[in-house]
């Protein structure tokens, strides 16, 4: 059952529709969402408001631009051990959620190979090796991408969004980043054998059972439920409880739920992003680390001592993101400057050629 003290749900049409867009394709369930809003939540959260600036935008020698954010580092225990801003702020993970989610579906009964699970758990380029592995996580499970309820879109790689135009598709739910996840969903409600139809809603068996998983890893009721711009139910929580739940999983035995899903994300880490996206090289650059980005500029690390990490940036500007993410581990001593370093370009460019960066400030101490 999804947690208690979370309001009754109202329906909630998606804005685009009210706005005069009914033109555009809804997904086959979606006409009409269910989202639980409870009125406690605060529409601009104070920790959001009054988060410190942690990012200086340099272009030639100047400040032209900052970006406040929050940044938690959690223990063992998932206690707070350093933080810049409110870690009890809450906010929505966005894809840092995956594999929380995938945890769930594992729990209930999923079994994936490690490279299918990376992808159950991926924001995915779409190239050729991503759709295979979600081709077979459906078929494996008597269905097709005819059964995907995700919203189409483009592969997220450039060279596969060009292949994919060029060989004449349009937009897909194949080929949408959350397609792995979306897969694994349908799969998992094959194993039980509950219907299919309404698998997004967040009153469907699957979507319950998920959320159970979810508060337990994370150690907190969700604060709100909303909808995941794929479609999917989204749980909103304090930043502190995505970085201990990033911790609990790294950590996790290997025959548990979360220790099965982060053991996936270690050996395949080209699904759970793909060529040349940061979270895959991350992985592979430390030992034991299992990490995943989300949209609004969102990132969540587990280490395998059991620390956590989460960053937010306030403005939802994805450039910030891992540079604050660089300066946090090089705070806590994990990694190397090779790595640190990749995580910090992010050029400020003007005529093609660089004349600053974004640069990380305040991380002299908590």
């Amino acid at each position: 059952m999804i947690a208690d003290g979370i309001p009754a749900l109202r329906v909630c049409r998606p804005r685009a529709y009210r706005r005069g867009f009914s033109h555009l394709p809804l997904p086959r369930t979606g006409t009409l969402t269910r989202v639980a809003i409870p009125e406690s939540v605060d529409p601009l959260a104070a920790g959001l408001a009054n988060a410190p600036v942690l990012a200086h935008v340099n272009r030639c020698g100047m400040v032209e631009s900052v970006h406040r954010a929050l940044v938690v580092v959690t223990a063992p225990d998932g206690s707070v051990a350093q933080a810049w801003g409110e870690p009890s702020t809450v906010i929505y993970p966005r894809s840092a959620n995956k594999p929380l989610q995938a945890a769930g579906m594992v729990a209930a009964g999923l079994r994936l190979p490690a490279r299918q699970l990376a992808l159950a758990c991926a924001s995915h380029n779409g190239e050729d090796f991503h759709l295979q592995a979600a081709r077979d996580i459906l078929t494996n499970a008597g269905l097709s991408e005819a059964d995907l309820d995700n919203t189409p879109d483009y592969p997220v790689d450039e060279a596969a969004r060009v292949a994919w135009i060029r060989a004449g598709h349009g937009p897909a739910s194949i080929t949408q980043n959350c397609s792995g996840k979306h897969a694994a969903m349908l799969a998992t409600c094959v194993v039980h054998g509950w219907d299919r139809a309404g698998y997004l809603t967040v009153d469907h068996p699957l979507q319950q059972a998920i959320t159970d998983v979810f508060t337990e890893i994370t150690g907190a009721a969700p604060a709100v439920m909303a909808v995941d711009g794929c479609g999917a139910p989204l749980h909103g929580i304090p930043l502190v409880s995505l970085a201990a739940a990033f911790g609990r999983m790294a950590a996790a035995a290997p025959d548990t739920p979360e220790g099965i899903v982060a053991d996936a994300i270690r050996a395949e880490p080209d699904y759970l992003g793909g060529t040349g996206r940061g979270v895959t090289e991350l992985v592979r650059a430390v030992p034991g680390l299992v990490a995943k980005d989300g949209a609004e500029s969102v990132y969540a690390v587990g280490l395998p001592d059991g620390r956590g990490i989460a960053v937010k940036v306030v403005d939802g500007h994805s450039r910030a993101k891992s540079v604050l993410l660089a300066a946090a581990l090089r705070q806590l001593g994990v990694g190397d400057e090779k790595l640190w370093g990749s995580l910090e370009f992010a050029p400020i460019l003007a005529h093609g050629r660089p004349v600053g960066a974004v640069v990380a400030v305040g991380f002299d101490g908590p």
